[in-house]
């Protein structure tokens, strides 16, 4: 009997040993399948340090609730992600989800390299349903043959960020004597500026070089100037428009009044300094929440306002600084499971209009959102908002890039050697039109 029931003890130790090892091979199985299913989306884009955390806590909770995707974030300074895309494009490695200023990722669009938005991921029915969504015309830039290529993390445009002490200094109200016209900011510039010998130690106000299609093109559509005939098929339009907008940098820059030049640090990044080198520059609403990040005691001093974009005296037309935008947008060579995926995280993050805008300072164009009080009471927002009812989009151009790289050269030409603004528009004219005729 006592060998009977230790046979019988032996075997039920055997079959619950034979159980823990079915069950290990089991959850190791199962485990495989599941890593195996996994999903990882890449995901590029610029930099941005109050967009990163962010983005970095919508990764979590997305993760949290589709276990089986992966988001991996990488980011590049803006100017460098234009390049870091298009090589990883022309090597068929892109990203899954990228984004860059529109002029930039246009060309992707009409070269058939991204896909169209998928509206099973975002539960909408047609794109007329998705455009409703938006302010008019916000998703024209990225409809393309009928379909929508790209949904907006944000629409900026550039307003006059001033510091108000510096204008006290020399004897100006800001609330009253800030630049309404290009003729004002040369004025105001020459009182606010300080030099030692022909160095500037303080500039009045400088430009966002090379940011040429954004705010100069304004400029000369002002005076009646495009850069694009209205067929489209003839470059650099109105002579006179042109020209005088190169003789006003051919001013503005060292070999003129010396107020200002490429050659000097950002003055975007200077202003928030506020270590007296820059009183005035051109940036976006996101700019405030820099202040605050980068100089809280400048930010909470009230020294600094907003103003609209300057027009000029004999304007012909009210335009504002041109509006970009950077577009999500999915790899069409990724897999259509992963395009699927990517689509729905892209809608995931895009549904925290409010965050965006509170945490980073970034405009999305949503009817609900811009009509929302959250909007509409926020700092400086109705400056941002008007001077865009007055603006449009950067032209956007399978060649836009090289247009504006032709125009950095003309502007830069005349600003930082003896050549003359009849000289380089001749020869912007004769590159751009080359450009414009090349298959």
């Amino acid at each position: 009997m006592c060998s009977a029931f230790k046979d019988r003890t032996s075997l039920v130790a055997k079959a619950k040993g034979g159980f823990v090892k079915w069950f290990i091979v089991v959850c190791l199985i199962l485990s495989a399948i599941l890593y195996a299913a996994q999903i990882e989306i890449i995901f590029w884009t610029h930099e941005d340090p109050n967009r990163t955390p962010l983005e970095e806590r919508y990764i979590q909770e997305f993760e949290k609730m589709y276990p089986n995707v992966k988001i991996t974030r990488v980011t590049y300074p803006s100017a460098k992600i234009r390049e870091v895309v298009l090589t990883a494009f022309a090597a068929r490695k892109g990203p899954d989800i990228f984004n860059m200023e529109i002029q930039d990722a246009y060309p992707y669009i009409v070269n058939e390299r991204v896909a169209p938005v998928s509206l099973s991921a975002l539960g909408l029915k047609s794109y007329d349903e998705l455009r409703q969504m938006y302010v008019e015309g916000t998703l024209d830039a990225v409809t393309y043959q009928g379909k929508i290529y790209g949904l907006p993390l944000e629409l900026t445009n550039w307003c006059v960020f001033i510091n108000k002490k510096y204008f006290r200094e020399v004897g100006l109200d800001p609330e009253k004597d800030y630049p309404r016209t290009w003729e004002d900011m040369v004025r105001i510039s020459e009182k606010l500026v300080i030099r030692e010998g022909q160095i500037l130690k303080r500039r009045g106000f400088d430009f966002r070089y090379p940011y040429y299609l954004t705010f100069l093109l304004p400029m000369v559509e002002q005076l009646g100037g495009s850069l694009f005939s209205e067929d489209g098929k003839s470059a650099i339009m109105n002579d006179e428009a042109w020209l005088k907008v190169l003789r006003f940098f051919k001013e503005w820059g060292p070999n003129g009044k010396n107020l200002g030049s490429p050659t000097y640090p950002a003055a975007r990044k200077e202003f928030n300094k506020d270590n007296n080198t820059v009183a005035m520059c051109l940036s976006g609403l996101y700019q405030i929440l820099r202040i605050n990040a980068e100089n809280p005691e400048f930010y909470a001093s009230n020294e600094w306002m907003v103003v609209p974009f300057p027009v000029f005296e004999n304007a012909v037309k009210d335009v504002r600084c041109n509006y970009y935008g950077h577009y999500y947008m999915v790899n069409a060579e990724s897999s259509k499971e992963k395009q699927e995926w990517a689509w729905k995280f892209i809608a995931y993050m895009l549904s925290h209009p409010e965050e965006y805008l509170l945490e980073v300072g970034l405009i999305q164009p949503r009817k609900d959102f811009v009509e929302s009080d959250t909007f509409k009471n926020y700092p400086y927002s109705k400056v941002f908002l008007e001077d865009m009812q007055k603006a449009h989009i950067v032209p956007l151009h399978p060649k836009g890039p090289q247009f504006e790289q032709l125009i950095k050269e003309a502007i830069e030409s005349v600003m930082l050697t003896t050549t003359t603004p009849e000289e380089a528009l001749r020869i912007l004219k004769k590159k751009a039109n080359e450009l414009l005729e090349e298959e």
